[in-house]
């Protein structure tokens, strides 16, 4: 069977089988082993993102955990140092307390030692006063006439004064 161009279907049926051939011994040899292996790569890939994305979701998790605590320990940071604060408080109002009954003992003891001293003066000077009428009375009553002589003493003064 001649055909024109020099075409023979004997020729063609047998490259056209070759074809089939080859091209369904590279489909198992090469095609389905390499789709295989794309899926398992692919699934691989797959189960990585999956184990990373639950890596990440447990890091947001603990770090969400871990900021809570941070708030939870400035919190109590604060309250210590409001603690601190009101004890520093306290302890000042405290000392401030003792410095003034401390003063207020100095004061009072002061006062009595001031009217310890007043009272000691007074009672010395009222005898040493004493002392100096007794010794006056003596020596106007050794004198021959007292009168005579506070008189005379009276009008030397007063042509003194004139």
């Amino acid at each position: 069977m001649n055909i024109p161009l020099n075409i023979d279907w004997q020729q063609i049926l047998l490259h056209w089988m070759n074809l089939a051939i080859l091209t369904g011994g590279l489909y198992f040899l090469l095609f389905k082993p390499v789709k295989q292996f794309m899926e398992k790569r692919e699934a691989h890939y797959k189960d990585l993102d999956a184990q990373a994305a639950g890596k990440l979701q447990e890091a947001e998790q603990i770090k969400a955990e871990y900021q809570a605590r941070l708030a939870g320990a400035e919190e109590e940071i604060h309250q210590s140092w409001i603690k601190a604060q009101a004890a520093v408080q306290q302890s000042a109002e405290e000392q401030l307390a003792q410095a003034q009954a401390q003063a207020k003992q100095i004061i009072a003891h002061a006062q009595a030692e001031a009217e310890h001293s007043r009272e000691r003066v007074m009672r010395e000077s009222q005898k040493e006063l004493r002392k100096l009428a007794a010794e006056a009375a003596r020596k106007l009553a050794v004198q021959a006439d007292p009168f005579s002589q506070f008189l005379d003493l009276a009008e030397g003064g007063r042509h003194e004064e004139r």
